[in-house]
């Protein structure tokens, strides 16, 4: 009786191990990945560029005395509106003065020593020579007066254009140099416009040209959206940060900005960006202007391609190269995926 016991129970056991190559068959499947494929559309609409920059206007002087010398007054504080001709600034004119009296003593001495020397050779008493050396002197003696003349005029600063001071760069009492700036302006009449000046990369300063329109939004103003166009385009890059400076004109209505307000703006290009558009989920380890994604063309196997990046939105990425000739893209089941993984499509 045991032994037939034994014989039912190894019977039993054996039929047990025999199912399990039964299970591995139906397990073959899961090397096949289930993922979410989407079409590939080309895109030739058009995109945006964002950048950022500060506000300044478009005339804007460093103002400084032609002389050096000592500063006697400055009539105007930072933040100051002036207008087209109003004194800002004078050196004290103790020495400029003295420099102009004692060329004017020159030149007429100057003009006495000519008169005696053009009467004497009237009386053969003088040469010619002698005659061309007085009027010679004459001459530069009065061109002597012109210049010191011409340098006491500018040992005052006159405000070129309407505007305001931005900063003020020395005070009463200093000691100044030929040429150092004092008063830092910027114009804002009619003809000066409030520009932002923002650096763009190599590939998006050719997608843009002037006359391109642009919104620009600024943290002093919530809510506000200003309308732009960009009216220049730098020709060369700007050494220290290798990008490339574009200038927006700000039309700000009736509001009144400030110099050095930080703005961030949307440019919309006039040319059309020939790509592709895919799902923003369907972008794998993008950086900067590079990223990577899968792609199937037989719904059976995936392929990792890389592609250049033209821009995002909230939902979607725009792919100027990299997806040419490809059917599908996966938008769902990437992280599970190798370059030439099998595949099952989910609906």
């Amino acid at each position: 009786m045991n032994k037939l016991l034994m014989l039912l129970g190894m019977t039993v056991l054996l039929q047990s191990c025999g199912s399990k190559p039964e299970e591995k068959t139906s397990d073959l499947g899961k090397g096949v990945i289930p993922v979410k494929l989407v079409p590939i559309n080309r895109d030739s609409g058009q995109t945006t560029i964002s950048v950022s920059g500060l506000l300044s206007t478009e005339n804007e002087a460093r103002l400084s005395f032609k002389i050096g010398g000592v500063i006697e007054s400055i009539t105007v504080k930072e933040g100051d509106r002036v207008r087209k001709g109003q004194l800002l600034a004078t050196l004290k004119s103790t020495e400029i003065s003295a420099q102009v009296q004692q060329v004017q003593l020159a030149v007429e001495k100057a003009e006495r020593d000519y008169q005696r020397a053009s009467n004497l050779y009237k009386d053969s008493v003088a040469t010619l020579e002698q005659l061309q050396n007085a009027k010679t002197g004459m001459e530069i003696a009065r061109q002597n007066l012109q210049q010191a003349s011409f340098n006491q005029q500018y040992s005052k600063i006159y405000a070129p254009a309407d505007g305001f001071i931005v900063r003020k760069l020395a005070n009463v009492g200093e000691l100044t140099g030929p040429g150092n700036p004092v008063l830092f302006m910027n114009a804002s009449s009619g003809s000066s416009k409030w520009i932002l000046k923002a650096g763009l990369s190599d590939q998006d300063w050719a997608a843009v040209a002037t006359g391109n329109k642009a919104s620009v939004q600024f943290d002093a103003y919530p809510g506000q959206t200003f309308p732009a166009v960009i009216s220049k385009k730098a020709l060369a890059a700007d050494p220290v940060s290798g990008s490339f400076q574009v200038e927006m004109q700000v039309d700000f209505g009736t509001q009144q900005p400030a110099v050095g307000m930080f703005g961030t703006a949307s440019i919309t290009p006039l040319q059309m960006a020939a790509g592709f558009r895919i799902p923003y989920e369907a972008l794998l380890e993008a950086n900067g202007k590079t990223g990577f994604v899968f792609v199937s063309d037989d719904s059976k196997t995936v392929k990792k391609v890389e592609v250049t990046i033209a821009s995002f939105d909230d939902q979607q990425a725009y792919i100027s190269a990299g997806l040419e000739g490809h059917a599908f893209v996966v938008s769902s089941g990437s992280p599970y995926l190798a370059d030439g993984s099998a595949i099952s499509v989910q609906k």
